[in-house]
């Protein structure tokens, strides 16, 4: 039986997973996530999108994504075959590295949105890697909460909820995760 395909439109948002085949690691060292986030942008030079949030963990991986005029099956199926291709020469290995399809659910409201990049920028501190999602090097959060520069980050859309000082308040909502928006943000759309 055959899968039923994603449903995709231009502009249209995802969470995407990622997992290690048999859940084993993907991210063995610093090169391996330097490559990782280097092919993220040489596929987005081809496939272009927005990258709202991501976190790569040391077997699996989150992506928060805006497509633009490609289906994300695009982005991950050269994504996912690049990384494989690198990781598979670097440790002399066969086969699949990704276990099975990626997950990518559409995000669709304004709440799902926030909610995901909270999730996002959570994981490593939920996996007792850190003490505060800040000090996880591997995740856009610091692009949020700081001033440094993240070339892979586009932070506008998701700090535009957000009342000034935007950096500030988007800290409070991930790490005391609370509703800072008001009204009900579960009814507003992307």
């Amino acid at each position: 039986m055959s899968r039923p395909p994603r449903i995709w439109f231009p502009g249209a948002a995802y969470h995407i997973t990622n997992r290690g085949n048999r859940r084993s690691t993907v991210f063995y060292d610093d090169q391996d996530y330097l490559v990782y986030l280097k092919l993220l942008e040489e596929v987005r030079c081809l496939y272009p999108f927005h990258l709202h949030a991501y976190c790569l963990m040391t077997n699996h991986l989150h992506l928060l994504i805006e497509t633009i005029q490609h289906h994300p099956k695009d982005i991950m199926q050269k994504l996912n075959s690049r990384y494989a291709m690198y990781f598979n020469k670097r440790y002399q290995l066969e086969g699949h590295v990704f276990q099975g399809r990626y997950g990518a659910k559409l995000v669709d409201t304004m709440a799902y949105l926030l909610d995901a990049s909270r999730y996002i920028h959570l994981n490593p501190l939920e996996a007792s890697m850190v003490l505060s999602p800040e000090a996880y090097p591997w995740s856009s959060y610091s692009a949020y909460v700081t001033n440094s520069r993240n070339l892979h980050i586009k932070t506008e859309t998701i700090l535009s909820f957000f009342p000034e000082p935007q950096k500030d308040y988007y800290r409070k909502f991930v790490e005391g995760a609370t509703n800072l928006l008001g009204s009900d943000p579960h009814s507003a759309k992307v």
